[in-house]
């Protein structure tokens, strides 16, 4: 029986030899597997990561070219409303000059704008109460043959006149002189107010 306990013996050995060598190849078939899906799940770890960074790079640079807009926006409205103050302003020095500045500003007006030379003049209910009558000889003198007349009628305007000769008229008032020479001062005001 010694010999069949060598036999069964030596098939036992081989046995487990070979259950280690299949042991051993499946333990390397397995590490090598698992290192390349390591390996393949770090590259693919990366390559999220990095496309995290792009996009939360690219979303940065968004936001701060949102923030410039914004910030450029803000500053265009400041500048829009210290324009608008200036007008304003403008607007009030010329309603507020003295007493024969205003009126030969007015006759000015009313001369330069005039046409034929007949037309009625228009004022401000304040106007024309109070600086009518000279407005026009002023302008009549100015005109030399001049036959303007002050209008009975008024309209409701910050200061200046407005021509009337039948259906035409001619519009001389502060208001729409200023919106006018806004159009061609707004680069100049622009310059002095922010330069």
């Amino acid at each position: 029986m010694d010999g069949i306990e060598k036999i069964t013996g030596r098939i036992a050995a081989d046995t487990e030899a070979e259950i280690a060598a299949i042991r051993a190849e499946a333990r390397r078939q397995a590490d090598e597997i698992t290192a390349r899906y390591e390996a393949q799940a770090r590259r693919e770890a990366e390559e999220i990561a990095a496309r995290g960074r792009r996009s939360a790079e690219e979303r940065q640079a968004r936001l701060a070219s949102v923030a410039q807009l914004d910030a450029r926006k803000l500053e265009l409205a400041a500048k829009q409303e210290m324009l608008a103050k200036a007008y304003d302003r403008a607007m009030e020095r010329l309603t507020s000059l003295p007493d024969g500045e205003y009126v030969g500003l007015l006759a000015g007006l009313a001369a330069e704008a005039s046409s034929t030379g007949r037309e009625e003049v228009i004022l401000s209910q304040k106007d024309r109460a109070r600086y009518g009558k000279q407005v026009v000889t002023q302008a009549n003198e100015k005109l030399r043959d001049g036959h303007l007349t002050l209008s009975v009628q008024t309209r409701p305007i910050r200061g200046g006149l407005i021509l009337s000769d039948g259906d035409v008229e001619v519009n001389c008032t502060f208001e729409t002189l200023v919106r006018l020479l806004r159009g061609e001062m707004d680069r100049t005001v622009v310059e002095v107010l922010f330069g």
